[in-house]
């Protein structure tokens, strides 16, 4: 595992080298938010982490439940029973494996690796706006209809899951990087991502940190370059 600290973000990032999953602890005044669960092995090294920052994980938020975003939840669980789980209320579905779409969504299948085995379920159904410490949830659907990012007010953190990634090069979701396609393969609608992107790239971030690849200072102009791309490429 790798751990990279930015102001109040440590992104902890499991087979840094070969395919890098990560997720994030946010620190707050006497506590950490858990931003994502990685992979099935990855609970002791979030607890090792969160235990050299020397505070405890209060609360456990997901960008999405793809497998490699909720990988150790139940591991984590166990350990840490009284901390909630918080999901979008459109993306629980995916806990019972229910892919169908809803009235209005664009017919497009739901892909990525859905948890076939996962004990544990949501405590937390969130919408956009609301808040976990200092986090803000946007609404960034594409990769999944519910995806979410977080916005720290404090900084300009933008936690963005996998809306955009920066392993290979900074892409929207449903855009294939030769280096790195996973994330594309993944994305259920890339229209609708394309629109999501935009939206964060709004919010003018002074930290882009995502899924999969580096956090980005200053991210903007990779942002919009991205940006730029799957409009090309979408048409």
């Amino acid at each position: 595992m790798k751990r990279t600290n930015r102001g109040a973000v440590h992104q902890l990032t499991f087979l840094p080298g070969v395919f890098p999953v990560n997720c994030y602890l946010v620190e707050e005044k006497d506590s950490l938010t858990l931003v994502d669960a990685a992979l099935p092995y990855s609970a002791r090294g979030i607890l090792d982490a969160a235990r050299r920052i020397g505070k405890p994980i209060e609360t456990i938020v997901l960008t999405h439940p793809h497998e490699d975003h909720v990988g150790a939840l139940d591991e984590l669980k166990r350990a840490l029973p009284h901390v909630p789980i918080a999901v979008s209320e459109r993306d629980v579905r995916f806990f019972d494996r229910d892919l169908t779409l809803l009235p209005g969504e664009p017919a497009s299948p739901i892909r990525g690796g859905v948890p076939k085995k996962l004990a544990s379920r949501p405590d937390r159904l969130l919408r956009e706006g609301e808040r976990i410490g200092s986090l803000t949830a946007i609404a960034a659907p594409g990769h999944t209809p519910g995806s979410l990012a977080f916005l720290d007010e404090r900084d300009g953190t933008l936690i963005a899951g996998d809306a955009f990634q920066t392993r290979g090069r900074t892409a929207v979701a449903g855009t294939v990087v030769p280096w790195f396609p996973f994330p594309a393969f993944g994305t259920w609608d890339a229209r609708t991502a394309l629109g999501s992107a935009k939206k964060l790239a709004e919010l003018n971030p002074r930290l882009l940190a995502v899924g999969h690849g580096t956090m980005l200072q200053s991210p903007g102009a990779a942002m919009r370059r991205a940006i730029a791309e799957a409009e090309t490429r979408l048409g």
